[in-house]
C-alpha cells in the first residue's frame, strides 16, 4: 500500500494544475530534499525485493550505511543487463501475468535490448508528457499528428497514449505521405502538434516544398526526441512550426525524463550567442548541449566521476527497478538556484532573459551533450556529431540539400589517418556542391571548435576533413532504411 505522502504526489502528479502548483510553489529544496529520501527509498526496495540487485550488491559488500548515502555501484548494460536475466532484473524475479508492456530499444549501440514497464509506472510517464506538452504548447485543443517510429520501441506508441489525455491522435509513424493526407484532409481549422525524430521533420518540410504542399497554410508546433537537436536545426524548423520543444528520455530508463521549457530554450539560445554566458553555465566545451527540466521527485540525477549522468527513478511501482543508472551521456545538472547564480556570475538576470508572461517553473536543470562514446578524435580534436549539425544548419543552402550526415575515420595512402564527413544529399551531386561543402563546412567547424582550429594550425595535413557526398540511400547510407536512429558515427 502506498504511504500517504505517496498518495499525495501521485494525486498531484496527475492532474496538471495540482502538478504546476507543485513546481511553482514548493521550494525547489524542498522538492531536492524529498527526491533524494525517495531515491534511497527505491535503492532499499530493490536491495529486498530485485535477485539481480541483490546479487550485485553483495558482490561490491555495500553496507547499510552506503546504501543510506548512494554510495552504490554503477548499473548500466554491460555491468548490469546483460549480466542478469530480465526476470531477475524484476520485483520478486518475474514478470507479472498482467498490465506489462515490453519495449525494445532501437539497437543503435549495436545490440537492441528488451525492457519492461508496470502499467502504473507507464502511467506516470503518461502524465508528466501530457502536462509538458499543456505546458509548452498551451491549454487551446490541438489535433496530435504522432511521426515516432511505431512497434516495440518506447516512444511512438506511449507518445500517442500521453497525448490522447488531452487531444486526439493519429499515430502515422515517420510517413510523409500519411502526414500531408491527414493536413490535407482536416485542414486548417485546427492547431496540430507533430511529433517525431527532428531529421524527420526537416524531411517533412523539404518534402512538401518539393511537392508544392504549403505547410504555411497550417498551424503547426513540433514535439521532437529521441536524439539531440541543434538550435541551428530549430532555426530551421521555426518558419514552419511556431513552437518546437523537445523532451529527453532513453529507452533503457523511461521516456519523459525531461523536457525542454520555455525557460530553457531561452537560455540555451542565449548561451548560443553570447559565449561568456555559455562558459558560465555549461563551461568549456564547444559543443551546445540540450537543456532541459525535470521533476526530482521521479528522477534522481547527478554527474559521475567521468562526467557522465547517472539516474535512479525513485518511484516504488517500477517493475524493473533502475538504481544508479549510467546511459553513457556527458551532461551536467544544477538546481534552479545554482543557474540563477550560473547566469548572475555572467551578469544576466533569469527575468531577463525568459520570455514575457511565462510561468518560472523551479525544477532543475539537465544536460546532455550525447553519449560520450559518440566522438572522432584527430590530432588531440575531439570531433562531434554535434559540431556538424551547427556547421551545417549555418549554411542554409546546404543544410536544405542535406538529408543526413555522418562522421568516420578513413586511413590514407600512406597510413594516416584522416578525419570523413558523408553527407546524403537530396537531388544532382555536382562537382560546384561538392567544392561548396569541402570548403564552407569545414571552415565553420573551425571557428568554433578550438580543439580542431589548434589540430588545422599544426597538423593541417592530418586534420583536414575529407568530405564525401553520396546520393540518397546509397554509400554509408544504405543501412540506415532500417533503422529508426539515424548514423552519427561510422565505427571502422
Amino acid at each position: 500500500m502506498l504511504a500517504p505522502l505517496d498518495r499525495i504526489l501521485a494525486f498531484i502528479g496527475s492532474r496538471y494544475t495540482a502538478f504546476i502548483w507543485l513546481v511553482t510553489s514548493v521550494p525547489p529544496q524542498i522538492l531536492a530534499l524529498l527526491g533524494a529520501w525517495r531515491a534511497v527509498r527505491a535503492a532499499h526496495q530493490a536491495r529486498r525485493k530485485v535477485p539481480a540487485y541483490q546479487r550485485l550488491l553483495a558482490d561490491h559488500r555495500v553496507s547499510a550505511e552506503d546504501l543510506r548515502w548512494l554510495r552504490l555501484p554503477l548499473t548500466d548494460k554491460d555491468a548490469y543487463v546483460r549480466r542478469f536475466s530480465l526476470e531477475e532484473r524484476c520485483l520478486n524475479g518475474r514478470l507479472p501475468d498482467h498490465d506489462v508492456a515490453m519495449d525494445e530499444s532501437s539497437g543503435s549501440t549495436g545490440i537492441p535490448h528488451n525492457w519492461v514497464r508496470s502499467l502504473r509506472e507507464r502511467e506516470t510517464s503518461h502524465n508528466f508528457i501530457s502536462h509538458f506538452a499543456r505546458h509548452c504548447f498551451g491549454n487551446e485543443p490541438f489535433v496530435t499528428i504522432n511521426a515516432f517510429s511505431m512497434g516495440a520501441w518506447a516512444t511512438g506508441i506511449n507518445m500517442g497514449i500521453a497525448l490522447q489525455r488531452i487531444g486526439t491522435v493519429k499515430s502515422t509513424g515517420p510517413d510523409v505521405d500519411k502526414i500531408l493526407s491527414t493536413l490535407d484532409v482536416l485542414g486548417t481549422k485546427y492547431r496540430y502538434l507533430l511529433c517525431g525524430y527532428p531529421p524527420f521533420l526537416k524531411l517533412l518540410i523539404d518534402s512538401a516544398k518539393e511537392r508544392g504542399f504549403s505547410l504555411a497554410d497550417f498551424s503547426l508546433m513540433a514535439l521532437v526526441g529521441g536524439e539531440g537537436m541543434s538550435e541551428g536545426l530549430r532555426d530551421y524548423l521555426i518558419p514552419y512550426f511556431s513552437k518546437v520543444y523537445s523532451g529527453f528520455g532513453a529507452t533503457d530508463l523511461e521516456i519523459g525524463i525531461a523536457g525542454e521549457s520555455p525557460i530553457s530554450v531561452a537560455i540555451r539560445r542565449e548561451a548560443r550567442r553570447n559565449e561568456r554566458l555559455r562558459e558560465a553555465v555549461f563551461g568549456h566545451d564547444s559543443r551546445l548541449p540540450m537543456l532541459f527540466q525535470y521533476n526530482p521527485l521521479n528522477h534522481h540525477v547527478f554527474v559521475g566521476h567521468e562526467g557522465e549522468l547517472i539516474f535512479t527513478i525513485t518511484r516504488l511501482e517500477v517493475l524493473s527497478p533502475r538504481i544508479m543508472y549510467n546511459l553513457h551521456d556527458e551532461g551536467g545538472v544544477a538546481t534552479f538556484h545554482e543557474m540563477e547564480e550560473r547566469l548572475g556570475s555572467a551578469g544576466r538576470k533569469l527575468g531577463d532573459i525568459v520570455p514575457s508572461g511565462k510561468k518560472i517553473v523551479k525544477l532543475p536543470f539537465l544536460w546532455v551533450y550525447g553519449r560520450k562514446d559518440s566522438t572522432l578524435s584527430v590530432m588531440g580534436a575531439n570531433i562531434y556529431p554535434e559540431d556538424i549539425e551547427q556547421a551545417l544548419y549555418g549554411e542554409p543552402e546546404l543544410a536544405v540539400r542535406t538529408h543526413s550526415f555522418c562522421l568516420s575515420l578513413v586511413e590514407d595512402q600512406d597510413g594516416g589517418v584522416r578525419p570523413c564527413f558523408s553527407f546524403e544529399i537530396r537531388g544532382e551531386i555536382t562537382n560546384e556542391l561538392r567544392s561548396e561543402f569541402e570548403n564552407r563546412l569545414p571552415e565553420s567547424i573551425r571557428l568554433f571548435n578550438t580543439d580542431f582550429r589548434v589540430a588545422m594550425k599544426e597538423h593541417a595535413a592530418t586534420a583536414t576533413p575529407i568530405v564525401r557526398l553520396f546520393a540518397l540511400g546509397t554509400g554509408p547510407f544504405a543501412a540506415d532504411a532500417g533503422r529508426i536512429k539515424q548514423t552519427r558515427i561510422l565505427h571502422s
